[in-house]
């Protein structure tokens, strides 16, 4: 939200795995805020996501957020990342959670 409160650019959230108490939890945060925005629901395919609403969207940029894993996890977020990485329509910024 902060990226695009600075650019004065619309924030669209990509939920890959929707479920109900997921959704309403991110609509209730972004009407709080005064911010530009619309949530759309994914088909489970991460990087297939992120990549079409980025193109349908006509993007400035993707934010996507990383954490901790196993080292099985990082293989499959590793290949995620890249597949976003190269085939995004604008850049990609990779931030971790506060703590």
């Amino acid at each position: 939200m902060t990226e695009a409160r600075e650019r004065g650019a619309p924030l669209t959230l990509v939920v890959t795995r929707p479920d109900e108490d997921a959704l309403a939890a991110a609509r209730s945060r972004l009407e709080g805020e005064d911010l530009d925005h619309t949530v759309v629901t994914g088909t489970g395919d991460l990087a297939e996501d992120l990549v079409r609403a980025a193109h349908e969207a006509s993007a400035a940029l993707i934010v996507i957020g990383l954490r901790r894993r196993s080292p099985v996890g990082k293989l499959i977020l590793g290949s995620g990342a890249q597949r976003i990485l190269l085939e995004a329509p604008c850049p990609v910024l990779a931030v971790k959670p506060s703590r």
